[in-house]
């Protein structure tokens, strides 16, 4: 038995999830999402939490348990509290600026700035103070995936860490030359 796959997932007070043809629905004060589940896994709601199982004890169906669990687990999590994730922007220069909700432009040191389109679902804040973008959404995967693209516009240089961090991200920097 998976040990993550085997713990049922609790819910918390006003989610409510229903479970159809092959996709299990996660409705929260924050809003919907959909989840799609494997025809080899089956979901039940029982008395305030949701029970994952398998039909087989083959190798992908194993796997396939624990993932669908967590995703579950995940999703219920987004609409009760969402997700953030922070991107910090280090070099002298490098500065972000948000042109309408849904647009980020970039100052990252080349000759234009990069604009990057934020997804529906998704909101960004900026500090400029600290100098830190702030990316929030109930959807873990495209919050993760909207924060990995903008890192990639710059990344974090070897020797000085100028470009776009992760805020819990550690650089270990390298030795430069060492002149005479």
């Amino acid at each position: 038995m998976s040990r993550i796959g085997k713990n049922p997932i609790p819910l918390p007070s006003g989610v409510q999830v229903h479970v159809g043809n092959g996709v299990v629905q996660v409705k929260g004060p924050k809003g919907a999402l959909l989840q799609p589940v494997h025809a080899s896994i089956s979901v039940a709601v029982e008395g305030g939490t949701v029970v994952v199982s398998r039909a087989s004890d083959e190798r992908h169906v194993r796997a396939l348990h624990g993932l669908t669990r967590a995703l579950l687990a995940n999703a219920v999590t987004g609409v009760t509290s969402g997700f953030k994730r922070e991107l910090d922007i280090v070099g002298v220069g490098f500065k972000a600026e948000l042109k309408s909700p849904r647009v980020v432009s970039l100052a990252l040191g080349y000759s234009h700035p990069v604009v990057f389109d934020v997804p529906d679902g998704i909101s960004v804040a900026y500090d400029a103070k600290a100098n830190r973008l702030t990316i929030e959404g109930i959807d873990k995967q495209m919050v993760g995936q909207v924060a990995a693209e903008i890192r990639a516009a710059r990344p974090p240089d070897a020797y000085k860490g100028k470009g776009v961090k992760y805020s819990n991200e550690v650089l270990k920097l390298k030795a430069g030359k060492s002149g005479a």
